[in-house]
């Protein structure tokens, strides 16, 4: 689909410099945008491309002044990033479109499908499970019987959700991601093996959370792991059983929550961070990439480090220290060769 300067700079309600009917069909950065492309300039590090650009049209700011010729048109805006910002959410919005039921695809008789759906191809929908308006569920997904989804969620190909998963409204779930697998559960025997304990449980995402690919949240033993609104996870994350991950906490790739640990809300934590099992985690906390955290952390908006961790500012200075390790062992046998000698010159 193609749009014109003119139709852009009406939405961003910029002014056109150039020609106005030039027309668009996709986005570029601006060192590599081609004609047809619509790109934007808001760092000055990036200025020099600006004339030397293929694209048709370039987005900046009304402050930009030029010093050459400059082939695009150019939108003038009160702030070309947050506009650029816009139109990848309406690009994103039209690339992303589709509604209807494809086939094959299997719904249960007792399924109940909100308004305007889209079911792609190869999707399985359980007995009882009822979903909002305007859900996507694309294709290869699985969704068991009596989930739960609200509006507006998207699942993207080969998502599964088990059995009694309750998903809120704006939940975006990324490819191969894995909703209230059974929670690592097992009793030890006497002899050494093992009985596995039956996880009765689930798993509640509150509304506006998004999911990455191939994370996995465990259903709880009883009860719910609960991820809260607004919370986002990024991908190849594990969440064990009975977690709670508190509204608007943010988690980076590759980290794990052990079983009934409580993250508290606006939290941020790193990539290939590791949390304990059955903690409480204060709220506003911040953990560096690859943090250990063994004990409860009740104090608020705090930084932390390290494995186990620390303050951040104290795992900082003990790692310089580590790094001065060699040459404080070197400085401690110089010196202890010099004792040594001393003793001998008093002998």
């Amino acid at each position: 689909m193609q749009f014109t300067a003119k139709d852009i700079a009406a939405l961003l309600n910029g002014t056109v410099e150039g020609d106005e009917l030039v027309a668009v069909d996709q986005l570029a950065k601006i060192e590599e945008a081609q004609k047809g492309s619509l790109s934007f300039l808001a760092n000055p590090k990036y200025e020099q491309f600006l004339y030397s650009t293929n694209a048709s049209i370039v987005i900046v700011n009304n402050t930009q002044q030029l010093t050459g010729p400059v082939g695009a048109t150019l939108i003038r805006v009160e702030n070309a990033y947050s506009a650029f910002t816009l139109l990848l959410e309406k690009y994103n919005t039209f690339k992303l479109y589709k509604e209807g039921i494809e086939q094959p695809s299997f719904i249960h008789e007792s399924a109940t499908i909100g308004e305007n759906p889209y079911i792609g191809a190869f999707a399985y929908i359980g007995q009882g499970v009822k979903t909002g308006k305007n859900c996507k569920i694309y294709p290869n997904c699985y969704i068991a019987d009596n989930v739960t989804l609200g509006d507006n969620v998207t699942l993207f190909p080969g998502v599964v959700v088990y059995f009694d998963c309750v998903i809120g409204s704006n939940v975006i779930i990324h490819s191969g991601a894995v909703i209230g697998s059974d929670g690592f559960g097992f009793a030890p025997n006497g002899d050494g093996s093992y009985t596995k304990i039956a996880q009765i449980g689930n798993v509640i995402i509150e509304d506006n959370v998004e999911i990455g690919s191939n994370t996995t949240i465990d259903r709880a033993t009883m009860g719910s792991t609960i991820i809260r609104r607004g919370a986002k996870i990024d991908n190849l994350i594990m969440i064990a059983h009975n977690v709670e991950i508190g509204s608007h906490t943010v988690m980076a790739a590759q980290s794990g929550i052990s079983g009934s640990t409580k993250i508290g809300s606006r939290v941020v934590i790193g990539g290939q961070v590791g949390f304990a099992g059955h903690l409480n985690i204060a709220d506003g906390s911040q953990f560096g990439a690859q943090t250990g955290i063994n004990h409860t952390i009740k104090e608020e908006n705090k930084q932390w480090g390290g494995s186990p961790h620390l303050p951040y500012k104290d795992y900082l200075r003990a790692h310089v220290n580590i790094r001065r390790l060699p040459d404080l062992e070197l400085r401690v046998r110089e010196l202890e060769k010099m004792i040594k000698d001393l003793k001998k010159d008093v002998q």
